[in-house]
C-alpha cells in the first residue's frame, strides 16, 4: 500500500475546509452575526500579536539576511491586515448592535396646562 502524497494530502484538507467553512457562515442565523463577528475580532487580535512577534524576531536575534527582511516584511503586512480586520469588525459589530436598539419615541407636546 503506498503512502499518499503530504502534499496532496494537505491541499485536500484546506479544500475541504474552504467549503465546511463556506457553508458554517452562509448558514448562521442573522440573531448571531454579533457574536460570530465578536469572535473573529478575537481570533484576529490573535493573530496580530503572532504577526508582531514574526516582524521583531529578527530585530531580537541580530539578524539582517534575506530571510528575516522577508519575516519583517510578512510580519507587517499581517499587522495591517488584521488591523483592519479588527478595527472593520468592530465598526459592523456597532452598527448591528445599534439596531438592536430601542428608538426613543418623541414626548408629546402638552397644551401647557
Amino acid at each position: 500500500m503506498d503512502a499518499v502524497d503530504p502534499v496532496t494530502l494537505r491541499l485536500a484538507i484546506f479544500v475541504l475546509a474552504v467549503f465546511v467553512g463556506y457553508y458554517v457562515v452562509w448558514s448562521v442565523t442573522p440573531a448571531l452575526h454579533t457574536p460570530l463577528m465578536a469572535v473573529t475580532n478575537a481570533i484576529s487580535s490573535v493573530i496580530i500579536v503572532g504577526a508582531l512577534i514574526a516582524a521583531a524576531a529578527p530585530a531580537l536575534v541580530g539578524e539582517s539576511d534575506a530571510g528575516s527582511n522577508f519575516a519583517r516584511g510578512a510580519g507587517m503586512v499581517g499587522v495591517v491586515l488584521a488591523s483592519v480586520n479588527i478595527f472593520g469588525g468592530f465598526l459592523v459589530t456597532q452598527r448591528m448592535l445599534a439596531m438592536y436598539k430601542k428608538k426613543d419615541k418623541p414626548q408629546p407636546k402638552g397644551d401647557g396646562s
